[in-house]
């Protein structure tokens, strides 16, 4: 179940149109669809989402309830910080996620869909994800789902030098395949896009080869590898197209590489003869079985991550007492400013500075009668004492 990148500012005021979510944030990426919401009521909202995916898949809600993760509150907060910081990664440690996240944050702002709770939120989520990699060495070694897909393919294939690759897909995922394949010495790589100007962009920066999709099958048969990453909803590499490539190539074997979600090679090819077909399951084993040397660092960005939640917390409940606050001290000095109106005539005679003076005084005053209930409010943010706090505070100094 993937969402289509290019329709996600549809998505996201669909989401907003709901009842029940007041903020959104989505995050879909090569492996994951998560969808962040800001709401009053858990289940509206939680229905709310169900509906949607619903209507974008084509599926009764039922067909997928069971498979949906769901985390709230501090849980979904700790989730997205495990993201950014890529400890929920097919690569523990890799890079990429921390700009899909940048990305998904700034697609909602620019739509109008974060507001003061999730940009709170996300803000603390990359800066997170950076303090893992900058105080820690979890993105040594393979750090990307590109790098971790070229160094698969070269362990298949034996050596990457002088061999032919065909990439298709002319994103940020193809074109860091595109790349790395050059750098690892790929006697000659091509880019296959459906826009041939991007495709140009990346054979630029690559050295590649480009050609239209059109010319797919073409381009296959005298490749020894070919890596797919396109944003496709449906499979662009189909079971017949490659068995009519099979034929051509006259028993040459063929390795794919299928890094996309949705996958853009149907299945049954890897049921073909002389086909040897990876997706994102064998990536994710080969990612496991070279990780021994950064699951040593994982402890340290957890207690990054636990650090990181609780200065969230202290921060949100901080923006959360702060109206109340401000309602509590733009009250009291209504009321010392109207007593000291009511008092002006005693005060006629005072010059400038003794004004001041008594201005001084009686603000000094409400200062320090403030002082000491506002530090109580911030200390117990967040907890049913703070709720009950903040509740007898409203009714004591009768505020909205």
């Amino acid at each position: 179940m993937a969402l289509d990148a290019d329709r996600l500012c549809k998505y996201l005021d669909a989401l907003m149109e709901r009842d029940h979510v007041s903020e959104a944030v989505i995050v879909s990426t090569c492996n994951r669809t998560e969808i962040y919401v800001a709401a009053e009521r858990f289940h509206g909202a939680y229905q709310d989402v169900q509906e949607l995916v619903s209507n974008l898949t084509y599926l009764p809600p039922e067909g997928f309830a069971d498979h949906l993760e769901v985390a709230w509150d501090a849980d979904a907060v700790r989730h997205l910080f495990r993201v950014s910081a890529g400890l929920d990664s097919v690569v523990v440690g890799e890079h990429e996620i921390l700009g899909q996240v940048r990305t998904a944050w700034d697609a909602a702002r620019e739509q109008g869909a974060a507001g003061p709770v999730l940009n709170l939120l996300f803000r603390h989520a990359l800066e997170c994800g950076k303090r893992a990699r900058t105080e820690t060495s979890i993105s040594r070694s393979i750090t990307s789902v590109s790098q971790a897909a070229v160094v698969m393919a070269s362990e298949r294939l034996g050596g990457l030098d002088g061999r032919s690759a065909l990439v298709v897909g002319a994103g940020a995922m193809g074109g860091g395949m595109a790349h790395l394949l050059a750098k690892a010495g790929a006697g000659a790589v091509t880019v296959a896009n459906r826009s041939m100007e991007r495709g140009s962009l990346v054979g630029s920066k690559s050295g590649a080869a480009v050609v239209g999709l059109d010319r797919l099958a073409d381009a296959l048969v005298d490749v020894d590898l070919m890596c797919t990453a396109t944003s496709s909803n449906s499979p662009v590499v189909t079971a017949e197209l490659v068995a009519s490539v099979m034929v051509r190539r006259a028993g040459r074997h063929l390795v794919i590489v299928d890094v996309a979600m949705p996958r853009d090679v149907a299945p049954e090819v890897g049921e073909l003869d002389g086909v040897d077909l990876l997706d994102m399951t064998h990536l994710q084993a080969f990612c496991d079985r070279g990780i021994a040397d950064r699951r040593s660092e994982v402890p340290a960005v957890e207690q990054i991550v636990v650090e990181e939640l609780d200065r969230w917390s202290a921060q949100s409940s901080s923006r959360i007492v702060a109206p109340l606050v401000s309602s509590m001290f733009a009250g009291a000095e209504r009321v010392r400013r109207s007593e000291v109106d009511r008092l002006s005539s005693r005060l006629a005679d005072l010059d400038p500075g003794q004004r001041e003076a008594v201005e001084a005084l009686t603000r000094g005053i409400v200062a320090k009668l403030l002082h000491e209930p506002t530090i109580r409010l911030k200390d117990a943010a967040g907890t049913p004492r703070g709720d009950r706090l903040a509740a007898s505070v409203r009714d004591l100094f009768d505020l909205d």
